[in-house]
């Protein structure tokens, strides 16, 4: 049997938290208190991420956390600290081929799947964190679209935000942005306002499927 095959992530250290990121996976993304607590989350959680990989009919093999490759290191912000990826990394300007546009584009498709199969069978009342807190069901899922919406527009989207029963308007707004991510749009200069195609998929899946597992875990007895 050979060697596993790498599995390059990058890192965006903050002050007081780290994420570890896949670069050719998105949403594949954790964080911890420093580099060390971020990858070994990472690794924890390609077992949950696999059922996405799975959604998307992509091959996700069992060895894929074994051997993790840093290939860029980028300084976080106030965002990271808060608990949410918040700096594009230079890799993600590379140009990508089609192929690998379509596989990224299913791959959010997937975690937009992976979220409402949980969201159909959490209560609407979930369980409330450590100190009382937490959103139930409905709000988190509104939430994310409001994310949604504002993600968006960064890749040239421009959708109001979308109400959770309104099914017409979620699709409009998912299959437009999926439209993008699989045209897989260049890049914006550095003085540009906008997300290139790669880091708008991770950001995107990495939001959906924070709060799917959110759901999932606060839906536990």
């Amino acid at each position: 049997m050979g060697a596993p095959r790498r599995t390059d992530v990058y890192l965006e250290v903050g002050a007081k938290k780290t994420f570890a990121c896949s670069v050719d996976w998105p949403g594949w993304c954790r964080s911890g208190r420093d580099e060390a607590a971020a990858l070994q989350a990472l690794v924890d959680y390609a077992p949950r991420y696999s059922v996405v990989a799975e959604q998307a009919g992509q091959r996700f093999p069992a060895t894929v956390g074994r051997q993790l490759e840093v290939v860029e290191r980028v300084t976080g912000n106030a965002t990271t600290d808060f608990g949410a990826p918040g700096v594009v990394p230079a890799l993600d300007a590379a140009a990508l081929t089609p192929a690998r546009a379509r596989k990224m584009a299913e791959l959010v498709d997937a975690a937009w799947a992976v979220l409402d199969d949980v969201a159909s069978r959490a209560p609407e009342s979930l369980r409330k964190g450590p100190r009382g807190g937490g959103r139930d069901r409905d709000k988190m899922l509104q939430h994310v679209l409001g994310a949604e919406a504002a993600y968006a527009r960064k890749i040239g989207v421009k959708h109001q935000e979308p109400q959770l029963g309104d099914r017409a308007a979620v699709a409009a707004l998912r299959d437009e942005i999926s439209e993008v991510l699989r045209a897989a749009r260049k890049a914006p200069s550095p003085d540009e306002k906008g997300w290139p195609a790669r880091y708008a998929a991770r950001r995107i899946a990495w939001h959906v499927l924070d709060h799917a597992w959110e759901i999932e875990d606060r839906s536990e007895a």
